[in-house]
């Protein structure tokens, strides 16, 4: 019975030029579908990388992050849990990071240290299982800093740093390599029409008059951006419609 009602199904279509709709194929027996691919950044992957430190005082883990920069290594503080931390170094192998690490112990500027795996960052475990949402992660970084007077220990606020430090911060925590300052940021992402901005994505501005960049923030949607104002000021949220953004606003980039 089957046999013919499977030859008169294909007469029909035949003769009709239409197609009988079937069941679609089905998933498979692990009930998972194949996962998709994780957008492809512009930045390079952060490496090995070395973390220290645990510091109450925002203004401790400031003049850390400074003395180690001022000896020529990237370094960068963040929060994590209450604490600040810093971390330092790219590394392309586990054994350049500790290196670097027991150096800096042996002359005693660091304590205790714990390297950081190329696999324990965000944008790694989404790629590799194809689950996630690397933009949603770098909107929930920017939102622990709500509130909190950032004191950037690098560059100077001259160099946007101020603000710069915090998108940076975002980027890197999350496994990307975003450069530091605000200019230079600008110049390594893709240009973004502001109708099509996207969580994550960076705006800059030119605060300081003409069009060089001098000051960026991080989008988190509905209009909205994430910044550090400047140096001692807390992190906030700001609209783009303000009429001071609209007016210093030089555009828009994004780096997934």
């Amino acid at each position: 019975m089957r046999f013919f009602l499977a030859l008169s199904l294909l007469a029909f279509e035949l003769l009709s030029g239409c197609s009988v709709a079937r069941a679609p194929d089905p998933a498979p027996l692990d009930g998972r579908l194949t996962p998709a691919p994780a957008p492809k950044s512009v930045l390079r992957d952060m490496g090995y990388a070395v973390q220290v430190g645990a510091f109450a005082s925002i203004d401790n883990a400031a003049r850390f992050e400074r003395s180690l920069n001022q000896r020529g290594i990237d370094a960068f503080y963040f929060l994590d849990a209450g604490l600040y931390k810093v971390r330092f170094g790219n590394h392309a192998s586990y054994a350049a990071a500790r290196a670097q690490a027991e150096q800096l112990q042996a002359q005693g500027l660091i304590g205790d240290f714990f390297i950081v795996s190329p696999q324990d960052y965000a944008s790694a475990q989404i790629r590799r299982s194809g689950r996630g949402d690397l933009r949603g992660e770098l909107v929930r970084t920017a939102e622990q800093f709500i509130g909190v007077p950032y004191r950037w220990g690098g560059a100077s606020a001259e160099d946007g740093f101020d603000c710069s430090g915090l998108t940076l911060v975002c980027y890197r925590l999350n496994g990307l390599d975003l450069p530091r300052v605000s200019a230079s940021q600008f110049d390594a992402g893709r240009p973004v029409d502001p109708g099509r901005l996207q969580e994550g994505d960076l705006v800059f501005f030119a605060t300081r008059g003409g069009r060089q960049v001098s000051h960026v923030g991080l989008y988190i949607g509905g209009g909205r951006f994430i910044h550090a104002p400047r140096s001692g000021q807390s992190v906030r949220v700001e609209h783009l419609s303000n009429s001071y953004y609209q007016r210093t606003f030089v555009g828009a980039r994004s780096y997934l």
